[in-house]
């Protein structure tokens, strides 16, 4: 049984549409009830949407895909979706916890402690996974995606129930009995009494240990005070071998012995050390591997000693021992080789030598947080985190807090120390809100809204100035859009403390800069700002400060055109570079793939403000290019397989599996791929309009008109899409749009009739009447092929064909060499120069070339952009045999002539080259016997209307 609507659930709608995702009231009634997903089945929720939207989206569960382009890449993600291990995710969180990670093996790459800057991240591709799950679920009603999302937010609430406590002992199998296991990256050790050493002019340290990683210099006795005066056995030394060293004057005055060969990895090995009357052993699996006469340093000559640990390095860049233990013993003699030996077989109780003296543990237990002495003196050991207390109410992380507490007084960026804590916070909020969402799950808000609350008190005790200088930071001040994720959980949850949080991630230089229209960007990273102003917006529409939006808008005029590539994408090795350089900035490093999604989550964003139709003209561009090109074109259980960077070098091949993996960019390609949908149809906020903003197989339910919208297209394959009502009648508007480059003409169709109009590129044509099932739009946009110029090189261009890039497959390092203009069609369209390609839609040669669209996620060499070459002057290919003149800013005199394209007849392009031909011959360009000699040209080829 359902529970009533609540103020929590209407809050909840809200935000649904606000992020386009969705569930039903009756399953979330149902979930607070029962913690676990419902089906999106359920009746429809009632749903609000930020009062300055003018436009809404719809839920992800109203509209589904039908086959072509975009439902083959859906298909592979989900694949991989369903198949990758969740476990194998969780092991970090479980690690950082102190938990059990049953056997799984971390993601590694950006996900893991071997990873860049230390695993500075690891947490982050969770969230984007979880993300993935909930648009995977909303989309296909799939239970195994809610099964999955259960898994990990039920893990993750143990993970947050495990940081607030003391550590627990993780029991597991040892040599003889029980041990105790540290797991890597959990940053537990033991703690023993100072006691232990006392006075002793004689020593044994005894212990069984089974190390599970090769790091250097992890500990596995660590005595002392400081990183001068200590007693140390480390599992691992520079080279790979056990090491024993004494000291009180630091590495330098260090009285050690070595091993002579690594501790085998995952196995059980028997380590101790003797000291007596100045000389030292180093026994292995009961074998004196080391002997020193030097060793003159005792514990009684240490003195009393601050520290006695096990498993951690006075030396703080140490890692901490992972591994386990048993049988430890501290003994005030030197035991012989004999008792040594009768280590091996049993454990030291139950040996001649008996428990050691000075300290004894066995790790026997199963439960709690200390370790029972039995050496009788009473020095039960603590099992203690290096970071000191349990963490704050509220924090979840794959990493201590201590991140976010060093930020707090950093100065300059250094992401091997810091890397983007906040940002790696916003991932998995994000990734909890949208379970919930999707799922009406109770414990992923709980997370999520823990999560904020702990962020709202860490830094709303810090002075402004700390936070504006924390958010300048490179890298290490980096949010990415928290904010955006942090309003729409105020929309949630109504509680005045999130939006006060969101607010305290303004970082006021750029906001002011970008509100007053002063571009700002040369240098600045472009993924670490664009999710920035995605969250202004959401800002503005909980707040109605008008700088928000205004910031926002002025912004995305910077990026689109004077910092965008051909594709869509942004960013030359993950910077941006002057205002208006494109082929002055293309390298093997250009378009993150990370900027074109969140380029796109904000065009869509703004669009709910403002019905500019540049937002979706920049939305297919990106989408149609960079987005679905990121994706390959084959099946991974294991990788998502997609781009980080999409280089636009001559010949550049694409990299699927970027850097070591679990990268940004691949968690937000795999929510990309499960969101194709989400902006293909809008409606005016008060019912009375469809947008139809991208031609795409798809099928809407709208249910609050009561009918169903399908469209039928092969689209870009096929120059039009067809729509077909389903139900009705309803009366409302449908808006379709006519894109900029749709200079072909662009017709419309309501069953079988033309409808009167003037459709204008760059624009929404407009079709009002009364909807009744059955009515068939049909909707016809020519392509034409174009070329588009670098803004700083108009040599340099890019092929397009409608809203697909045609790419040329060739190796570089040499850019292609195109001529165009020899065949071009009186309308200014280029295709005529083309050769199609047999069964091979989109496909066509050039001068032997193949090109083909950019959207095909293939591993050719490819370019983007080519070299114009038109050396001769050329009509309908005719050859004038004059050479082709240029102005000084490279426009040559075919480009002049071609510009008053489209030419209602030959005339009309006749009377274009000889005006345009007596120009040039005025202007000392062209001589007069050449210029007749184009003019007959033109006059006497045959053209392609």
């Amino acid at each position: 049984m359902a529970r009533p609507l609540s103020r929590r659930t209407l809050f909840r709608a809200a935000a649904l549409t606000a992020t386009a995702t969705a569930v039903s009231a009756a399953a979330t009634g149902r979930a607070a009830a029962t913690g676990r997903a419902a089906a999106p089945g359920a009746p429809a929720a009632v749903s609000g949407v930020p009062a300055a939207w003018t436009v809404r989206p719809f839920q992800a569960s109203d509209v589904t895909l039908g086959p072509g382009v975009f439902a083959d890449k859906q298909r592979l993600m989900l694949d991989h979706a369903r198949g990758y291990d969740v476990h194998r995710l969780l092991q970090v969180f479980r690690a950082n916890a102190g938990l059990s990670t049953g056997g799984a093996v971390a993601p590694g790459g950006w996900e893991g402690l071997d990873g860049e800057a230390n695993g500075n991240l690891r947490g982050h591709y969770t969230g984007h996974f979880l993300t993935m799950l909930a648009q995977a679920y909303l989309g296909t009603g799939e239970q195994l995606f809610a099964d999955r999302i259960d898994t990990v937010v039920g893990a993750l609430t143990e993970v947050r129930e495990a940081l607030r406590r003391g550590p627990r002992v993780l029991s597991v199998e040892g040599r003889f009995g029980r041990a105790a296991e540290n797991v890597r990256g959990s940053h537990q050790y033991a703690d023993l009494p100072s006691a232990v050493l006392g006075a002793a002019p004689a020593l044994t340290l005894s212990t069984w240990v089974r190390p599970a990683h090769d790091a250097a210099w992890a500990r596995i006795f660590d005595f002392g005070d400081d990183t001068t005066r200590y007693l140390y056995l480390a599992a691992r030394n520079a080279d790979g071998v056990p090491r024993f060293a004494v000291s009180t004057s630091g590495p330098g005055g260090e009285q050690g012995l070595d091993g002579t060969a690594p501790l085998p990895l995952g196995e059980w090995s028997h380590l101790a050390v003797t000291l007596a009357d100045g000389t030292g052993t180093l026994y292995v699996n009961g074998t004196a591997v080391a002997r020193s006469t030097g060793i003159t340093l005792t514990p009684a000559a240490l003195g009393p000693l601050a520290h006695h640990w096990l498993g951690r390095s006075h030396f703080p860049a140490d890692p901490v021992f992972a591994g386990a233990f048993e049988d430890v013993n501290v003994f005030s003699r030197a035991l012989t080789a004999a008792e040594i030996g009768a280590l091996q077989s049993r454990r030291a109780a139950d040996t001649p030598a008996g428990r050691g003296d000075l300290a004894s543990y066995a790790f026997d237990e199963t439960s709690g947080g200390t370790f029972a002495d039995g050496s009788g003196r009473g020095l039960d050991a603590t099992l203690r985190r290096t970071w000191g207390a349990p963490s704050h109410p509220g924090f979840l992380a794959a990493y201590p807090e201590t991140q976010f507490i060093e930020l707090e007084s950093m100065t300059r960026s250094d992401y091997t120390r810091v890397w983007a804590p906040y940002y790696t916070a916003h991932k998995i909020l994000r990734g909890l809100l949208d379970a919930h969402l999707a799922t009406g799950d109770e414990r992923a808000l709980d997370l999520a809204s823990g999560m904020c609350d702990w962020m709202y008190a860490r830094l709303s005790a810090l002075p402004a100035a700390t936070l504006q200088r924390m958010w300048g930071l490179f890298s290490s001040g980096e949010f990415g859009g928290i904010a955006e994720a942090v309003c729409d959980l105020h929309a949630v949850t109504g509680r005045v403390e999130h939006l006060a949080l969101a607010r305290l991630f303004d970082l006021d230089r750029l906001i002011d800069a970008c509100a007053a229209n002063t571009d700002v960007l040369d240098g600045l990273h472009a993924n670490q700002h664009i999710p920035i102003f995605t969250g202004l917006v959401r800002l503005h529409d909980e707040t109605g400060e008008e700088r928000y939006l205004t910031a926002a808008k002025n912004f995305w005029r910077m990026v689109v055109p004077h910092r965008m590539y051909a594709i869509g994408g942004t960013s030359s090795g993950e910077f941006w570079k002057a205002r208006g350089v494109i082929a002055g900035t293309i390298g093997d490093t250009t378009a993150e793939t990370c900027c074109a999604y969140n380029m796109l989550k904000l065009s869509r964003t703004l669009f709910f403000h403002e019905q500019d139709p540049a937002y979706m003209d920049y939305y297919e561009r990106a989408l149609y290019n960079q987005v679905l090109g990121s994706k390959r074109d084959a099946p991974d259980a294991e990788k998502p397989l997609v781009t980080y960077f999409i280089g636009l070098t001559p010949g550049h091949v694409r990299d699927y599996t970027p850097k070591q993996g679990t990268t940004c960019c691949e968690g937000t390609g795999m929510e990309s791929a499960t969101k194709y949908q989400d902006s293909v149809y809008f409606a005016k906020a008060d019912g009375s309009a469809l947008y139809v903003n991208l031609y795409s197989a798809s099928r809407l339910t709208w249910a609050e008109k009561g009918v169903t919208v399908t469209q039928t297209t092969r689209y870009p394959q096929e120059q039009g899409s067809t729509l077909t009502v389903g139900g009705g009648p309803a009366s409302f508007t449908l808006l379709l749009r006519v894109p900029s480059w749709a200079t072909g003409g662009f017709r419309v169709t309501v069953n079988g009739r033309a409808v009167p109009g003037d459709p204008a590129p760059g624009s929404y044509f407009a079709v009002s009447r009364t909807w009744r099932a059955g009515d068939t739009v049909r909707i016809s946009v020519p392509f034409r092929l174009r070329v588009e110029r670098a803004l700083d090189d108009p040599g340099l261009q890019a092929l397009f064909l409608g809203p697909v890039n045609l790419v040329a497959r060739a190796p570089g390092p040499d850019a292609v060499r195109f001529g165009l203009y020899g065949r071009a069609a009186l309308s200014g369209d280029l295709l005529p120069s083309l050769t199609p390609v047999p069964d091979k839609p989109l496909h066509y040669t050039l001068d032997g070339i193949e090109l083909a669209p950019f959207s095909e996620g293939t591993e050719d060499p490819t370019h983007a952009y080519f070299r114009r070459r038109e050396p001769r002057v050329v009509f309908g290919g005719s050859d004038s045999g004059v050479a082709n003149p240029s102005r000084d800013d490279g426009t040559t005199l075919l480009d002049e002539i071609w510009a008053g394209a489209p030419f209602a007849g030959k005339g009309a392009l006749v009377a274009r080259v000889r005006s345009t031909v007596d120009a040039w011959v005025s202007a000392g360009l062209l001589d007069r016997a050449d210029g007749d000699r184009v003019v007959r040209t033109a006059r006497e080829a045959t053209y392609v209307s």
